[in-house]
């Protein structure tokens, strides 16, 4: 049982304090990205086709890149993915109650969303 999936909008920069500021000038004043006002307080900017979101994270060391991934039906993605051995990771951030989605880990370790087709995340 399989789902359909695609690349979604949203690329996330988890960003440590110490680089943080510096980030932002870079996406901001030296590459001139418009920048998104939707989710505030959360800095975002246009990226082609994407949405790329400055997290700051005061407990990481480095910067880690997480992406999103729609899904047709999330509760058969879930199931896709149990079934293949791809591990769950929702401990790492707390979603909104309600919200269709879940996080995973790929074997390399980069973070992805699931989300929903028609999802706001």
């Amino acid at each position: 049982m399989t789902t359909a999936f695609a690349g979604g909008r949203n690329i996330a920069l988890k960003v440590p304090p110490h680089q943080y500021d510096a980030t932002v000038r870079f996406y901001r004043d030296i590459i001139g990205l418009k920048p998104l006002d939707n989710h505030p307080p959360a800095i975002g900017f246009e990226f082609g086709a994407n949405q790329l979101w400055i997290d700051r994270v005061d407990a990481i060391s480095q910067a880690e890149l997480w992406l999103e991934i729609v899904a047709e039906d999330v509760p058969r993605a879930a199931e896709h993915f149990a079934t293949a051995g791809v591990v769950r990771r929702d401990e790492i951030e707390r979603l909104p109650d309600g919200f269709d989605g879940f996080w995973i880990s790929d074997p390399a370790a980069i973070i992805h969303i699931v989300t929903a087709k028609d999802s706001q995340y």
